[in-house]
């Protein structure tokens, strides 16, 4: 007999997960016109397919515990905590942005609420990650830090470095790959012998799991082990989340060419919002008419924090050296 979604979860905490992908999703697709409109400055890499990952793992953590995540962070730092309108005003450049309008898409920060940074280099959350856990050990503390990285990094020596340290002191750290099989427009096949990211736990000697990343509650479950085993002393886990990112590498790049239309079709009917939705009213968790009240709930947020976004302030240029710790002239 097949488990009903969430089995261990309550209405409020299921709505919950569905809610926060809507809000990852709905974003996201907003952020995909500004940008063909215009209104945006530098790169813009969105979270289109994968937000069944950042809602299942970021669930279980509190304020306190950490996050570092990629240069596809949208969607870790909305299900980290913070608020559509300071992601939609950030990208915008605008000075009520989350670090004032001077990140943009691949560097967002909020210390305050654990986002401690997205970064457009590829595998650094692992150290920094792996950094963070030897501090929160050090200070005898029940935190968690978590990695988010995608299966480009899994080549890179920090994947290795950082793994094989933070296992050999036992770290609290999760670290999650979240593998959408192409790194750019390169086939994690072509760039790998051995694709199963999960398997190279074995070699430092610690758990390794692999998951549908399409699928929220197998996501929830995985991530709720490792975070506790993390909390309670146990040390670090290495979750690799099987996803796939249905918009181009970055906005403004091609889409197909590298992969097939059909391909992308196929991953779109798997799509982790579809899924969890359909499977919330089959095991009458709610309604249809339950469900689309929160879209539109959240599809007013999201336009709310456009708007916001788009009647805030650019920075005031004298503020240009602000944050700046050294100026060579």
């Amino acid at each position: 007999m097949e488990k009903k979604a969430g089995a261990d979860l309550n209405k409020e905490q299921l709505l919950a997960l569905y809610r926060q992908m809507l809000v990852i999703r709905y974003c996201e697709e907003r952020l995909v016109k500004s940008y063909q409109a215009g209104m945006m400055f530098g790169g813009c890499h969105t979270y289109i397919g994968e937000e069944a990952i950042a809602t299942g793992v970021i669930a279980h953590l509190r304020e306190d515990d950490v996050v570092f995540s990629t240069h596809r962070g949208h969607g870790h730092a909305l299900a980290k905590g913070l608020s559509p309108r300071e992601l939609i005003a950030e990208l915008y450049g605008k000075a009520t942005g989350c670090a004032g309008g001077r990140g943009g898409s691949m560097h967002l920060f909020k210390p305050k609420i654990g986002l401690m940074g997205t970064s457009g280099i590829v595998s650094p959350s692992i150290l920094l990650a792996s950094g963070a856990a030897y501090k929160i050990k050090l200070a005898q503390e029940d935190r968690v830090s978590v990695s988010f990285f995608g299966d480009g990094a899994v080549p890179n020596g920090a994947f290795h470095e950082g793994i094989n340290l933070a296992t050999l002191w036992e770290l609290p750290v999760v670290f999650v790959c979240e593998n959408n099989l192409y790194a750019t427009e390169l086939f994690f096949s072509d760039a790998m012998k051995n694709t199963s990211v999960a398997s190279r736990a074995q070699i430092y000697g610690l758990p390794g799991v692999e998951v549908d990343g399409n699928d929220v509650i197998a996501v929830y479950e995985a991530a709720g082990a490792a975070i506790d085993r993390a909390r309670s002393g146990g040390g670090p886990t290495l979750l690799e989340c099987k996803t796939y990112r249905t918009r181009p590498h970055a906005e403004g790049q091609r889409t197909t060419g590298y992969r097939t239309r059909e391909e992308i079709e196929e991953w779109q009917r798997r799509c982790p919002i579809r899924r969890f939705r359909e499977k919330l009213v089959t095991d009458e968790v709610a309604a249809e008419r339950e469900l689309d009240e929160i879209e539109a709930q959240v599809e007013a947020v999201v336009e709310d924090a456009h708007k916001f976004a788009m009647n805030s302030p650019y920075p005031d240029p004298a503020t240009v050296l602000d944050h700046v710790y050294s100026v060579e002239c």
